[in-house]
């Protein structure tokens, strides 16, 4: 009988001690990765999602493209959730900086998902596939900075 009132309770508090503040996930008009089915990214084909399969998470719009994944997210957000707010892995890594990204640029590694900018010639995926190992490292690092506060 205890652990059916446990449960809810250890993750509500584990949902409060861990939560990114929606301030610090890279969203547009409160939608966060413009609009792209986060889960969508692991099946190796991302997707635009609908906002009829919209989910609000720690205050922040996700879309899927399909009930399904949308379903998915609910059950595991933190499975699908972007490394960084959804900000440019290569940016975080290398000087600590949030970057928009392209959508369409992405890295899935030991099941994270990491997002790079790519724009006017500037492949940022290219250059964090050169060091990934010390990237991350240092991009987790400077990423604390920002969730600290």
């Amino acid at each position: 009988m205890k652990t059916k009132f446990l449960i809810p309770l250890l993750l509500l508090i584990s949902s409060i001690l861990f939560a990114q503040s929606s301030k610090n996930i890279n969203q547009q008009n409160g939608v966060a990765n413009y609009g792209y089915d986060v889960v969508s990214y692991f099946s190796g084909n991302p997707q635009q999602g609908s906002a009829k399969n919209a989910v609000k998470y720690q205050g922040t719009d996700y879309y899927f493209a399909n009930p399904e994944n949308k379903s998915k997210f609910q059950k595991e957000p933190g499975k699908y959730l972007p490394q960084y707010g959804g900000y440019c892995a290569f940016a975080m890594g290398d000087y600590g900086k949030k970057v928009d990204v392209n959508p369409k640029t992405y890295k899935i590694t030991d099941g994270k998902l990491y997002l790079f900018y790519n724009k006017l010639l500037n492949n940022t995926l290219t250059s964090w596939n050169k060091d990934e190992k010390n990237l991350t490292i240092k991009a987790d690092k400077n990423w604390k900075k920002f969730t600290a506060k």
